[in-house]
């Protein structure tokens, strides 16, 4: 596991693992938060990712999507009292996680962070929720005519994130547990796999936003240089095309077959 923060901001993605698990939070901050939510996205990404790890590892026998529910609801009522939890600034988080049982291995991904799973036999199967960057873009081009901080671009911000936790839009980890089950899921035979890995889009962007390798790459790229040496490629590229840094970070998952 790697975690690496943009340069002079703190890391608001939180990655850890139990034996038979992995959770990769990516918390989102929007300009502002801090009026209505005096914890921040650090804490909240890191209370999130607590709250799985804990229920990861005590063997309940429920579905990803409910533990991530459960999860969610714990975290929300921990600061319900003492913040506007629902008013739409306030943090958020994508979501990827990863379990072995009984032979399976599940995934669950919520939001803009990745999940690629090595097989043994053909390409990796790269399990993505891509509904947040398929609406977003169809707001840039408009935010992208508007003088930034106007009235109208902040309205039109405002209608963007109007989308995130109803149907036809996107879905976030927030203030309610319902939006878990709106999560892209998915199980592959242990013995189908030789890997996986779990990355938050600040990694996931060495493929999918610079085109420096492909999946199959990036799977070697892991095996060859590491996690580390990965965001370092994403660093590279980010200064090379002047592309604001972000939070970088990667599970990469081996040896599955112990599970």
């Amino acid at each position: 596991m790697t975690s690496v923060a943009a340069p002079g901001h703190p890391n608001e993605d939180f990655t850890g693992a139990v034996p038979d698990a992995a959770v990769l939070i990516d918390g989102a901050g929007i300009p502002g938060a801090e009026s209505v939510c005096r914890h921040g996205v650090v804490w909240y990404a890191h209370r999130l990712g607590g709250a799985l790890l804990s229920r990861l590892s005590d063997g309940r026998e429920q579905s990803l999507a409910a533990l991530l529910a459960d999860a969610i609801e714990q975290v929300t009522d921990s600061h319900r009292g003492s913040c506007d939890v629902a008013d739409p600034i306030s943090p958020s988080a994508t979501v990827a996680l990863l379990r072995c049982r009984d032979g399976l291995v599940e995934h669950l991904v919520l939001g803009d962070s990745v999940v690629v799973l090595d097989r043994v036999a053909g390409a990796p199967l790269v399990s993505a929720d891509r509904r947040e960057v398929i609406i977003s873009g169809a707001y840039q081009s408009i935010l992208e005519g508007i003088t930034p901080g106007s009235d109208e671009y902040h309205r039109v911000l405002a209608e963007l994130r109007a989308n995130r936790n109803q149907p036809g839009g996107f879905w976030l980890a927030k203030d309610d547990p319902r939006a878990a089950y709106e999560a892209v899921t998915g199980g592959l035979p242990v013995t189908e796999l030789t890997g996986a890995v779990l990355l938050s889009n600040g990694a996931s962007r060495i493929v999918d936003r610079f085109g420096l390798t492909d999946w199959p790459g990036l799977v070697a790229l892991l095996g060859s240089s590491g996690a580390a040496g990965v965001i370092q490629r994403v660093r590279q590229a980010e200064a090379r095309h002047e592309v604001p840094a972000d939070d970088a970070t990667i599970t990469y998952c081996t040896e599955l077959d112990r599970c």
